[in-house]
């Protein structure tokens, strides 16, 4: 008679979901994840890479593996058809490997390409990064935070929409005049006007006790930026946000010196070595990474740890979907110096299986499921995918030439 030969997951997959079970996850007042039979010692590959594009141009990968545990993350939404192509690639490198190897993978990836860095490359990465964070905490049935040495508070500050429900009393509106933005080279004083009227119209609707920041979105020109900035500066923005091109880092270090109001940067910088410039430059006292942009997970913690070493805070940016305000959230329960979370108050309801906990006085609590800490609805996702938004261009109604938008 022969002896069948159990590991640790078939035991517990024989023991909690098999027709002769001892128990039941119920009696342990527990919820089926699909973390529940793999343990931390036990041996788990990838098996697959998938990516999807959904109309709004938001990009997802899902990395499964052989235990049945997937991941989920995002990705970079522009160019999103390179960035969903680039993340199959991934899986002539990935696919037979231990996904809880996270940094390991991270440098892997990184450092195997002869070209690194740039937008897309990086964004591959960080949709990747996120996805296996994801399937590690769910291995270890924690979320992400956790492994990575939080939490280092109770509640996370979120800014988007104000709200006497939520609580919510940050927000962030962009530099406008009456008709238009301020996009060309040297604005005249009607333009300073017309967006210093707006600004102080709104900072008396909403008292002092709300924390606006401003968005420049980097297209605004030098010149024009500073006279803005000093304009503003007698209604108390919060912070000023890409006040010329993210890439104009001497510029920027420039007006940071002419004004009191702190400068913001970093949803189109990339990884540790972007973010070095802005610190020792002093070209912004904010830093707002993007975790679908600048490395996924594990480099937004250096950054932060970066940051940390100049006094900065960061404030992650977030124009997308759940993943990235989860997986951004995982950063803000894991390092001491978080200041607010971007759109933090978003619900997701269409494409979550499950709520998030709710917004209340402004804060959002901590994620308590493992990995990321949400459940994607895939049928929903799938519904979702399309064609991406097309390039989005602006132009110079008076020339026609072209602007920054």
């Amino acid at each position: 008679m022969s002896v069948a030969k159990y590991d640790r997951r078939t035991w517990l997959r024989s023991m909690f979901y098999g027709p002769a079970a001892l128990f039941t996850l119920e009696a342990f007042n527990a919820k089926r994840t699909d973390a529940a039979a793999i343990g931390p010692n036990d041996n788990i590959k990838v098996t697959k890479i998938e990516s999807f594009v959904l109309k709004n141009s938001w990009v997802f990968v899902k990395v499964s593996t052989d235990a049945g545990v997937t991941g989920w993350g995002e990705m970079l939404k522009d160019d999103a058809k390179a960035c969903a192509a680039g993340a199959l690639e991934v899986g002539n490198y990935l696919i037979g490997k231990d996904p809880r190897r996270v940094a390991h993978h991270w440098q892997a990836i990184h450092r195997g390409a002869f070209y690194r860095g740039g937008p897309i490359k990086t964004a591959i990465s960080s949709g990747i990064d996120q996805a296996l964070w994801d399937i590690t905490g769910k291995c270890y049935g924690v979320p992400v935070y956790k492994l990575m040495g939080g939490p280092t508070r109770d509640k996370v500050r979120v800014y988007g929409q104000l709200s006497e429900k939520t609580g919510v009393n940050a927000m962030k509106v962009g530099v406008r005049g009456t008709k238009r933005s301020p996009f060309k080279y040297n604005e005249g004083q009607q333009m300073v006007d017309e967006v210093v009227e707006r600004f102080a119209a709104l900072r008396k609707k909403v008292g002092k006790g709300v924390d606006i920041g401003v968005e420049f979105h980097g297209a605004v020109q030098p010149t024009t930026a500073q006279v803005l900035m000093h304009a503003l500066e007698p209604y108390n923005p919060w912070f000023y946000e890409e006040v010329v091109q993210a890439l104009n880092v001497d510029v920027m270090a420039e007006l940071a010196k002419k004004t009191h109001v702190p400068l913001a940067t970093g949803e189109r910088i990339f990884t540790k070595w972007g973010f070095r410039e802005i610190l020792e430059k002093k070209a912004a006292m904010i830093l707002q990474p993007d975790v679908c942009y600048a490395g996924g997970i594990t480099e937004l913690k250096v950054i932060a740890g970066m940051a940390e070493a100049y006094y900065a805070p960061i404030a992650p940016h977030n124009p997308q979907g759940p993943c990235s305000l989860a997986a951004s959230l995982q950063i803000a329960a894991s390092v001491p110096n978080f200041l607010i979370q971007e759109r933090g108050d978003n619900e997701y309801s269409d494409l979550l299986a499950k709520p998030l906990p709710p917004v209340t006085g402004g804060y959002r609590p901590l994620l308590t499921e493992p990995g990321l800490g949400i459940t994607i609805d895939e049928d929903k996702l799938k519904a979702q995918v399309g064609e991406p938004r097309p390039y989005r261009t602006a132009y110079d109604d008076d020339d026609g030439s072209v602007v920054d938008w």
